[in-house]
């Protein structure tokens, strides 16, 4: 008989995180309707609400996350402070913890040893659950945020991080009772019950989006994307664009796409007090697509053997002959880029219009757009 498996001993609680998720998450789930049942929460209450829960959802989304984490734009100091401040509010640690550990994840994500927040480990685990124990992949390491250890008010956060984070959750709450003459209503509503809605809301892209959705860009990872995760996260749930695509300053790439934290970045880059917004290129993203849409296709093609189903062969054909396209595409992109780059390097000297060589790149970006519909329509006959 073979011995039992022996259980690892999971780690020790980190106590601090674990009363604090209890706690909040008790008093806003009891206190939220005794208070709103017995003496009712005001309009201004609701507003001030509101806005800290929008100002500190979107802190994560445009700063920790979008900002300081992926380097995405560049902003005036002004905003950095805002960011700062409200992500304070956030209670979700300070950037430095914050930025190292989610750009640990996207190096290694999936890796159950390496990823901080591995959806491999279960959706509790990827949630909250690695935050409330000692697990060695949520070891803080700060070797991978050298450009954040240079940047003064980031280090000042860090550092003064407990007294900021008690300061800012529960003074400002207490300050707009005072102003607004309802500080248990204020502190119930925009302090306790704004904060348990945000870290959810926050804790869904590290779990939920690595689960439910669809995956256009890539399958070479777990992220998803997901329209509905999107409208609650501020932009966040377009996952598996964001992990292809990290230093994008779009999550929802499309214009139709739900993503306030995009139209607040790009609407603050007209005042200049965001710039160096980074785009990936449209080419790529097309490339991406189609690379899916092809392998898909294969895919579902290889099911059904040539010689059981000969009605299949032109499908085949068909198929073979716009994989040949795209790769045409794909070098005939690479040579133009390469020449426009030359050109563009020569531009500095000459002043030269480059103009001829954009429309080219144009073109070649429009033919890919062709060949997404026309496989659409082969995968819909395959299915």
């Amino acid at each position: 008989m073979s011995a039992p498996a022996v259980r690892e001993p999971k780690p020790p609680l980190i106590w601090v995180n674990t009363l604090m998720f209890a706690l909040t998450f008790g008093i806003a789930l009891i206190a939220t309707p005794w208070y709103g049942l017995t003496h009712g929460f005001t309009t201004a209450t609701w507003i001030v609400a509101l806005f800290f829960t929008t100002a500190s959802g979107m802190a994560i989304t445009a700063g920790y996350h979008r900002l300081w984490a992926h380097r995405t734009y560049d902003a005036h100091w002004s905003f950095k402070l805002f960011l700062l401040l409200f992500g304070t509010m956030s209670l979700q640690n300070s950037v430095f913890a914050w930025a190292s550990g989610h750009r640990t994840h996207h190096l290694n994500v999936d890796d159950e040893d390496k990823d901080p927040y591995s959806i491999r480990r279960g959706f509790w685990f990827a949630h909250i659950g690695w935050m409330v124990r000692e697990y060695p992949s949520g070891r803080e390491d700060f070797s991978n945020i050298p450009d954040l250890k240079r940047d003064p008010m980031l280090a000042f956060q860090h550092r003064h991080y407990v007294p900021l984070v008690l300061v800012i959750n529960f003074g400002m709450p207490i300050l707009a009772g005072l102003i607004f003459g309802d500080v248990i209503g204020m502190l119930i509503l925009a302090g306790f019950m704004r904060l348990v809605w945000s870290h959810h809301v926050t804790f869904f892209i590290n779990s939920l989006a690595h689960m439910w959705g669809n995956r256009p860009y890539t399958e070479e990872n777990t992220a998803r994307d997901n329209p509905v995760l999107a409208v609650i996260t501020y932009g966040e749930g377009y996952h598996n664009f964001h992990h292809l695509f990290a230093h994008d300053y779009r999550n929802g790439v499309r214009w139709w796409q739900w993503d306030p934290t995009k139209w607040l970045i790009g609407l603050l880059s007209f005042f200049g007090i965001t710039r160096r917004l980074k785009r990936t290129p449209a080419f790529q993203i097309q490339k991406a697509l189609l690379a899916m849409q092809f392998t898909r296709a294969q895919a579902r093609l290889a099911k059904y053997p040539a010689e059981t189903h000969k009605h299949l062969e032109p499908l085949r054909a068909r198929l073979a002959h716009e994989y040949e396209n795209f790769l045409a595409a794909v070098a005939d992109w690479a040579r133009v880029k390469e020449e426009w780059l030359n050109e563009k390097k020569r531009a500095v000297l000459e002043h030269w219009d480059q103009v001829d060589l954009q429309s080219k790149l144009r073109e070649i970006e429009r033919r890919l757009n062709l060949q997404r519909r026309r496989l659409r329509v082969l995968q819909a006959q395959l299915a």
